[in-house]
């Protein structure tokens, strides 16, 4: 049994679709020769041929499999289960990339094999409405990334400038190194690890005010490491990126001294559309 899950902006469609084996994801058996490589879903009703550009040995054939107005875009492939090395991602990446200029796209998981070209065309016609939906909400819309790291240091060094409690304090242990208590230094650092908790959330609250204005919605992820204060997608208009790209360059300049902006798109909206594939097989 294939359950399809389809999510975009608060929606959720649940499909069955009764096939038996019909895709490989993790866990699963590499077997024979003949599977579908699916790499997004697109609204289109006819065949389209991207190239030479597909996943995997060689230069594998990308192409539409349609029903009605929807197309999965695919390639031909062994059955197998794909390992997420740099080169298998950046080839999923850019397939979808490429498909990205021309359609909106519904991007599926890395690794989604299905068994054969029915099997596609089966995915399609169970979700068939689930997928319209999403394409709907998602049309002509694109996706952003932002990462925001701090220099901890300068920011530290900053609050013991501006924030009167923290310089009085520490004033107070460098006058009397000998005679300050332990209980003196253990309360700054409690102050000042409230204060950068508090000045790391105002930083984030800003750039979210200030990018809201021209994006359709944003989705926070978690940050990696410690340096990193943000880690954010952004929806965006097709007809707006510039306008986006500006508002981010405004809030880089505004924080340019404290803060580094790590800027990457466009991509096809990944944080905005999830869509997982539960096979079991059929008895």
């Amino acid at each position: 049994m294939m359950d399809g899950m389809v999510s975009g902006e608060g929606r959720t469609v649940e499909a069955d679709s009764r096939r038996g084996d019909d895709a490989v994801g993790k866990g699963g058996e590499t077997r024979g020769e003949g599977g579908k490589y699916v790499y997004c879903i697109i609204r289109l009703d006819s065949a389209r041929d991207f190239g030479p550009i597909g996943i995997g040995d060689g230069a594998n054939r990308v192409y539409t499999v349609h029903y009605k107005d929807l197309s999965a875009v695919v390639s031909d492939t062994p059955i197998v289960i794909y390992d997420p090395t740099r080169e298998n991602v950046l080839a999923h990446e850019f397939v979808n990339e490429t498909v990205m200029r021309e359609h909106t796209v519904i991007p599926m998981s890395f690794g989604t094999v299905f068994r054969s070209e029915d099997d596609v065309g089966e995915l399609l016609r169970s979700t068939y409405q689930a997928f319209s939906d999403v394409l709907d909400k998602m049309q002509d819309k694109i996706e952003f990334g932002l990462k925001v790291l701090w220099d901890r240091d300068k920011v530290i060094a900053d609050l013991e400038r501006s924030n009167d409690e923290i310089r009085r304090l520490k004033d107070e242990i460098t006058r009397n190194t000998q005679s300050s208590t332990y209980f003196a230094r253990m309360q700054l650092g409690r102050l000042v690890e409230g204060a950068l908790e508090d000045t790391g959330n105002s930083f984030v609250s800003d750039i979210h005010e200030t990018l809201k204005e021209v994006a359709v919605a944003s989705r926070s992820n978690k940050p990696i490491g410690d340096r990193m204060i943000m880690n954010a997608a952004f929806l965006v208009e097709r007809h707006r990126e510039k306008d986006f790209d500006e508002k981010v360059r405004e809030v880089s300049r505004k924080y340019e001294d404290l803060l580094t902006f790590k800027y990457t798109g466009p991509w096809p909206p990944y944080n905005f559309v999830n869509i997982k594939l539960k096979l079991e097989k059929a008895e």
